[in-house]
């Protein structure tokens, strides 16, 4: 049982005590990190989200009720404590604690409530496993390092917020119960009991309705928006996750970046005291994708890509002459110092663009002395082995890796690959932040299996004013007016000039192969809107979690989420999603039907 904290208040923080306190009477609460019982000196670690204080209880002064309270506390109990501050002996101090120096002496503490011992330690020297940190999320974020993770989320969202009130924006709230309109990932569904088999979707962003805020003329509009996929999770999502999405009328592409990066080159300078050169570089995706095999490169380490096409083009060597004869092309990195890789460690990255359905990786090996090792040698010249290792710069100890396939398995195998290699050389410091934008983006791409063009961002992206003029003849060279802003890798936001033209918009349904009804149901209300005068508009999302997981040093966004799912999109504590009584599913008029998967 617990005892009442009636007449006792708390006067500080833990950290709060400090030397200029020493005999003054405090009164500080929070749970037991650790006791150590010395006979007739018993010293408590007390900790709250400020961090530790240590408590003095000393058997020869102290109350015998006291004493003998104190040998009871175990950790994790949570005590109120007052007393009296006092200097640590010279021997004493802990020049690792912020209160290192100071010791509080109790003359009175209540056990506010008991703890069970853990299923882990309450430190960070301790690394649980995932699903029992997960399980237990209440307790892992005790930790200081969640805790310090969780407090640097609240200080960046502080800062964004400042920041884009002293641009001019508005923060305004959009729906969550909205209109399903599927268009990339699956929507979550939420039955309505008032309209019987009928549902509301879960916005995958706030998009249609910032648009709209455009129309109705609120100039600047931005939210911190919960926003849900129901999609395979990764490293870095979530089947909800939290945006900092914005919407302005009135610009270009180069006023909403200018925005932009000085808000991020704010935030790391405040949070972290980091510098943020501007104007952020920039790249276009067509530039990307040839040197980085990805439209969110990572640009702290070379090992770039090269077309090298060209040199091996007439070689009889079918792996490369029917990826050439297919429209594909061969392209390579050069891993520096990597000729010495072992055979099998060499088999493995072959087996790591496979993954990317690239049918498999050629290789050469710069030996110390020049001479090259290939398991491909035999079906070239030792000229032309030679020719494709200058080409990419070969030198002695480097190793060449060559992927041919489709461009887009090329890119994608390649891409990944110079990630992987360079997490396996350690080549990057998590604390090298180098931003960039990425321009130029297709418009729309071809769906192979649906059969038709998807949009590459959404629906409403603008094409490039020069590239309308191949819309009707080749859609799939038009460029977005689409932008994205890239960190070490990750895209932490992107956005686009939207269409503010109902002719162009209705050009785009019908080339994402929407029939007039089609567009009518799904976005109806938007094209409606558009009757009635639209602003030039646009705007950009930033993915908060991406960029507090970044600053942090974090290696995934469950780290930098208070109550984050797993893999499967469920919920260790809760056990969230589960079952709900019949009553309730007769109500929405639903019926849980039975699948039958084959073995």
């Amino acid at each position: 049982m617990g005892e009442s904290l009636t007449g006792l208040k708390r006067s500080c923080m833990c950290c709060d005590v400090n030397e200029t306190m020493i005999g003054q009477e405090v009164t500080v609460m929070g749970w037991v990190q650790r006791r150590r019982d010395l006979g007739q000196l018993i010293f408590i670690a007390l900790r709250d989200k400020t961090g530790l204080v240590q408590i003095a209880i000393d058997g020869n002064t102290a109350e015998q009720s006291l004493f003998a309270k104190a040998e009871t506390i175990r950790s994790e109990y949570v005590l109120a404590v007052r007393g009296e501050v006092a200097a640590r002996t010279p021997e004493n101090v802990n020049p690792n604690m912020k209160t290192g120096k100071i010791e509080l002496i109790a003359k009175e503490l209540r056990i506010l409530s008991e703890s069970e011992t853990p299923p882990f330690q309450i430190e960070d020297s301790v690394s649980p496993k995932d699903d029992l940190r997960l399980k237990y999320r209440y307790l892992d974020l005790r930790r200081p390092s969640q805790l310090k993770n969780l407090v640097l989320r609240h200080k960046v969202v502080q800062v964004i917020r400042n920041f884009l009130d002293g641009e001019n924006f508005l923060e305004i709230e959009t729906p969550i119960l909205g209109k399903s309109t599927p268009e990339g990932a699956r929507d979550y569904l939420v039955p309505s009991r008032v309209h019987p088999g009928q549902f509301y979707g879960l916005p995958q962003s706030p998009q249609l309705y910032k648009q709209l805020l455009m129309v109705a003329g609120m100039d600047r509009y931005y939210q911190v928006a919960k926003c849900f996929r129901d999609e395979d999770l990764r490293a870095d999502r979530q089947p909800e996750f939290t945006q900092v999405d914005m919407e302005l009328s009135f610009i270009d592409e180069e006023i909403i970046m200018d925005i932009n990066e000085r808000m991020m080159q704010k935030v790391f300078k405040d949070i972290l005291d980091v510098e943020i050169p501007l104007p952020l570089p920039r790249m276009t995706y067509k530039e990307a994708m040839e040197r980085f095999g990805s439209d969110k490169p990572d640009v702290r380490f070379g090992m770039e890509l090269k077309n090298i096409s060209e040199v091996v083009a007439g070689t009889e060597f079918v792996v490369f002459k029917s990826a050439l004869e297919a429209g594909g092309s061969v392209r390579a990195i050069n891993a520096k110092g990597c000729g010495s890789f072992p055979r099998k460690k060499i088999d493995s990255l072959v087996e790591f663009v496979k993954t990317y359905r690239a049918k498999g990786l050629a290789w050469i090996a710069v030996n110390e002395d020049g001479t090259l090792k290939s398991q491909i040698a035999k079906f070239f010249t030792p000229e032309k082995l030679q020719e494709i290792v200058d080409c990419m710069e070969g030198k002695p100890g480097d190793l060449i890796l060559i992927c041919a396939d489709k461009d887009k398995v090329v890119f994608d195998s390649l891409g990944a690959l110079r990630l992987e290699l360079s997490k396996m050389l350690e080549l990057t410091k998590p604390d090298d932040f180098r931003f960039l934008w990425v321009t130029e983006f297709p418009m729309l791409e071809w769906d192979e299996e649906e059969n038709r063009y998807v949009a590459v961002h959404h629906p409403f992206t603008a094409p490039m004013d020069e590239d309308l003029p191949l819309i009707d003849t080749k859609p799939g060279e038009v460029r977005a007016k689409a932008y994205d802003i890239v960190l070490n890798g990750y895209e932490l936001g992107g956005g686009s000039i939207r269409i503010h033209r109902r002719d162009i918009q209705q050009k785009m349904f019908e080339l994402l192969g929407f029939t007039p009804e089609d567009a009518q149901e799904r976005f109806g209300f938007l094209m409606d809107a558009f009757k009635y005068g639209v602003p030039p508009h646009g705007g950009l999302a930033f993915g908060l979690d991406r960029i507090i997981m970044l600053m942090s040093g974090a290696s995934s966004i469950r780290d930098v989420i208070a109550f984050p799912k797993v893999k499967d999109a469920s919920c260790p504590m809760t056990d969230a999603p589960g079952v709900v009584e019949e009553k309730q599913l007769d109500e929405l008029g639903i019926a849980i039907k039975e699948v039958i998967t084959e073995e």
